[in-house]
């Protein structure tokens, strides 16, 4: 018979999760201001001192529930993504020599009922799941325009021996 196991803490007494990240992945929360005609939020500002390096390019991705996008790696650029709608599950495992988060796994919540724009640095390998029953519908502000000739990434397979997780499919616990 399995004995009962207790909880852990996930989250400070503020609600926000203790969970660590991969060395310079930052968060910038985002207002959304909703009335009867619909809402608006702002998506990106240079004012708000998040982006070491510019916006160049950007472009919207959507994915269908249930549907896992990664692994991916960037050697380059940095991706900085912005859930407009929907719910995403980003697992980002750090694989940088240098990095002092060198072998963190880590999974973050990115969703249109906390909206907020987070970057990813170039050498952290990161896959997207839809967790939701809609598309989940983002943008992703890169640091340099796309090369189609010579595309700044990496893949990995979802199940691989490099990357320490496996995605569950099941549901619940």
């Amino acid at each position: 018979m399995n004995a009962p196991s207790k909880d852990r803490q996930t989250v400070t007494s503020a609600g926000e999760p203790i969970t660590p990240l991969p060395h310079g992945v930052h968060f910038h929360d985002v207002q959304t201001h909703g009335d009867a005609r619909g809402e608006v939020f702002e998506i990106f500002d240079l004012r708000w001192g998040l982006l070491s390096e510019p916006c160049t390019f950007a472009y919207a991705f959507t994915i269908r529930p249930g549907m896992i996008k990664g692994w991916s790696l960037h050697e380059k650029t940095e991706d900085r993504y912005f859930v407009m709608f929907g719910e995403m599950e980003l697992v980002l495992y750090d694989e940088r020599p240098q990095s002092p988060t060198l072998g963190l796994v880590a999974r973050v919540v990115l969703s249109s009922y906390r909206r907020r724009i987070m970057n990813i640095p170039p050498g952290i390998w990161h896959a997207d799941r839809n967790l939701g029953s809609s598309d989940v519908i983002a943008v992703n502000f890169k640091t340099v325009p796309f090369d189609h000739t010579d595309p700044d990434k990496l893949r990995l397979p979802l199940d691989n021996d490099r990357i320490p997780f496996k995605f569950d499919m099941s549901r619940g616990w």
